[in-house]
């Protein structure tokens, strides 16, 4: 894999520590890093890029062995390879370490050690240690330039919030300055820390303004800001059209708001409207029906306004479209920017299959071309970043899958001895299914925080699935990577290794045809077992279904559709929420149609014949497959066993008969290998 340089003169002192000369002489390098600064994905590539592979030490078992099989048997050998060992601590608390690689790093002067109070002295460690290191970027630019004096703990504060997230209240002057602020803030994604809200509340607060406003809901969470932007747009819509919207419509019903503020928002101030067409694009917020269309049409405010379902299906779909066009991945994208991506594309491939049967030759001819785009630049992407990916931090949110119980872990321990997390796997549902189930959510019952998360290759059940539950990448549980028999062993053993006793943790995996109802009967006999405070739960259904599927990505929209208004995600959730679970929902791979380009005779020398991967345990003979089939990937064991060969079908192909329809998964597309992370709570 290659990827280029990302700038930053911040990454300068730690990767001028990693020399491609330095790599030719020295196999071991032990780090001390209690900043998690080896977390961010400039580093991580950085690091990679010049020969040397990080591996953190967490556990002691699990270093041992990931030491002795990847690099001990190695040097043994005669082969040369470069370990990074990075301990998430201080360099005075490096004793932990095994005895032998400390000795090895000291006598060869390679253990390091790096800090932000080094590489940012003007600024509160303490403070500058809550943002996600992807932001270390903007820190670094606004530092040379002001170039501060050292600051206390408030000062950074306010130095963070005005340089690195635009949130600056000197120069909130209006409401529209504070609103535009909030969109920009929401709409990029960004993760503010607590007491950056908090400072920036009590700063908002003392200048005697916006008293009224609901800041401690509106400005940490996402979901209630576009709650009460979707409150309060009907009402700017009727304000606008004055006299015209009396008597078109029935006399709606008073409005019932359920956030305290302002009834008036100046959606049509210039700096605010260029968000608001995007929100209502991207299904951020929903076109209101209390107001004819036909008194809009032709104005701004058409986008938010409801008028024939079609209609308006097809024109956001067309905007959309132009959106990925103008906006889309690029390899020097991180991976914040390829979960969004790959949400957008999830709206539009769920618009597509609900489009009308007589959609034009045009449209189809757009969608057609934009999928293999997207797809052509998720595999540059991949080939580029994929294998730091693992390397990266789980906080503020996991990026991989298997980091999801180390997230759930570090919530449990912030949260205190009385708090419940559960995980909710849908296996096998994708973004684009997600957008559909979402659709048929009981309206206002529940909040949702929607992002992303990346599964691993190749996205089969045992490999990704089993990765959540072990909470490891795959290389770890090499021994049954044909099967999902040990998952309960695996989440047990997690949560054990934690300090939690046997029975705090609980797992439930839905059975091939077992009836939705008697699953959440069978799991809410689970919840009630009196030690229960961690659940992982699998539903099924979705991927007995893809099995199923004959049809194309059409046909896995309906039934997807159809399970969903049944109810049965909803009751489940019920049951959750109703003994105060905090809950999560993602999947473990999605899915994508692929075109068949021939089934490879391999027979018995392949240990898994699926329809988008094929896995082989000796490299001639994946190999030789290839070869046969232009445009395949010979997949490189990132994560993996270093005898798990995996061969991945081209971008929107499958192994199966020439021509054939199928859905399937395992492969690199983005409906494969970006799931569904989302946290659900119940409405206030």
């Amino acid at each position: 894999m290659s990827t280029s340089l990302p700038g930053g003169t911040w990454r300068e002192p730690i990767l001028a520590q990693f020399s491609r000369d330095m790599a030719s002489v020295a196999r071991l390098t032990v780090v001390a890093d209690p900043d998690e600064l080896l977390t961010e994905q400039g580093i991580v590539d950085g690091i990679r890029q010049r020969g040397f592979e990080i591996v953190p030490f967490e556990d002691h078992v699990a270093f041992r062995y990931a030491y002795e099989r990847r690099f001990r048997e190695v040097w043994d050998n005669g082969y040369d390879t470069n370990l990074v060992v990075v301990l998430r601590a201080a360099r005075s608390d490096i004793s932990g370490l095994p005895f032998d690689l400390l000795q090895q790093a000291e006598r060869e002067r390679r253990l390091l050690s790096f800090s932000l109070a080094e590489l940012f002295p003007s600024l509160a460690p303490h403070v500058l240690s809550e943002i996600d290191r992807g932001e270390l970027d903007a820190v670094s630019a606004a530092q040379q330039l002001f170039k501060p004096e050292r600051m206390g703990e408030n000062a950074t504060r306010d130095f963070l919030l005005r340089n690195v997230f635009r949130l600056d209240p000197a120069q909130f002057q209006s409401d529209a300055d504070l609103l535009r602020a909030l969109l920009r803030r929401h709409y990029s994604g960004k993760i503010v820390p607590k007491s950056l809200d908090e400072r920036l509340i009590h700063l908002l607060r003392s200048t005697g303004r916006w008293h009224d406003w609901p800041l401690d809901q509106i400005l940490p969470s996402r979901a209630s800001f576009l709650e009460f932007l979707q409150e309060r747009w009907p009402i700017f819509v009727q304000d606008h059209l004055g006299s015209q919207a009396s008597g078109v419509r029935e006399e709606p019903e008073p409005y019932d708001l359920q956030f305290s503020g302002p009834k008036h928002l100046p959606f049509d101030h210039d700096d605010v409207r260029i968000y608001v067409d995007n929100l209502f694009a991207d299904g951020l917020l929903t076109p209101t029906n209390r107001v004819s269309r036909l008194l809009v049409e032709g104005t701004w405010m058409a986008v938010g306004v409801a008028g024939s379902q079609p209609a308006d299906d097809t024109s956001r779909f067309r905007r959309l479209l132009e959106l990925l066009r103008s906006s889309g991945p690029s390899a020097s994208s991180d991976h914040h920017e390829l979960v969004q991506a790959a949400a957008r594309w999830a709206e539009i491939v769920a618009l597509r299959w609900s489009l009308p049967g007589d959609v034009s030759s045009e449209d189809k001819d757009r969608f057609n071309a934009a999928h293999q785009l997207i797809e052509q630049s998720f595999c540059a992407w991949m080939d580029a970043h994929y294998a730091t990916l693992h390397s990266l931090s789980y906080l503020p949110r996991p990026v991989m899958v298997h980091q999801i119980p180390k997230y759930m872990a570090h919530r449990l321990s912030a949260k205190g001895t009385k708090a419940k997390l559960a995980v909710v796997i849908i296996d096998g549902l994708a973004m684009d299914q997600w957008a559909i189930v979402r659709q048929e959510m009981p309206h206002r019952q529940w909040v949702t925080e929607e992002f992303g998360a990346f599964a691993w290759v190749p996205t089969l059940t045992s490999v990704s699935r089993q990765s959540i539950f072990a909470g490891d990448p795959p290389f770890f549980f090499g021994q049954c990577l044909d099967t999902t028999r040990k998952e309960e062993q695996h989440w047990s053993r997690f949560w054990e290794d934690r300090g939690f006793r046997k029975g705090d943790a609980v797992y439930a995996c839905q059975g091939t045809l077992e009836d939705d109802d008697a699953f959440i009967a069978r799991v809410s006999g689970k919840l009630d077992e009196p030690r229960c405070r961690i659940a992982g739960i699998v539903v099924g259904t979705i991927d007995q279904m893809l099995h199923g599927i004959v049809t194309g990505t059409d046909g896995m929209h309906a039934g997807v559709r159809h399970w969903a208004k049944r109810g049965s995600l909803w009751r489940l959730l019920d049951a959750l929420l109703d003994r105060d679970f905090e809950v999560v929902v993602t999947s473990d791979h999605g899915n994508v149609e692929g075109i068949g380009i021939g089934k490879p005779n391999v027979g018995a020398t392949a240990d898994e014949r699926g329809e988008r991967v094929h896995v082989f345990r000796d490299a001639l003979l994946r190999s030789n497959a290839s070869a046969k089939y232009p445009g395949t990937l010979e997949w490189p064991s990132v994560g993996l066993p270093d005898d798990y060969l995996a061969l991945i079908a081209p971008p929107l192909r499958a192994f199966l008969g020439e021509g054939k329809r199928t859905v399937a998964h395992g492969g690199i597309c983005i409906e494969e290998a970006i799931v569904p992370f989302v946290t659900v709570a119940r409405s206030a």
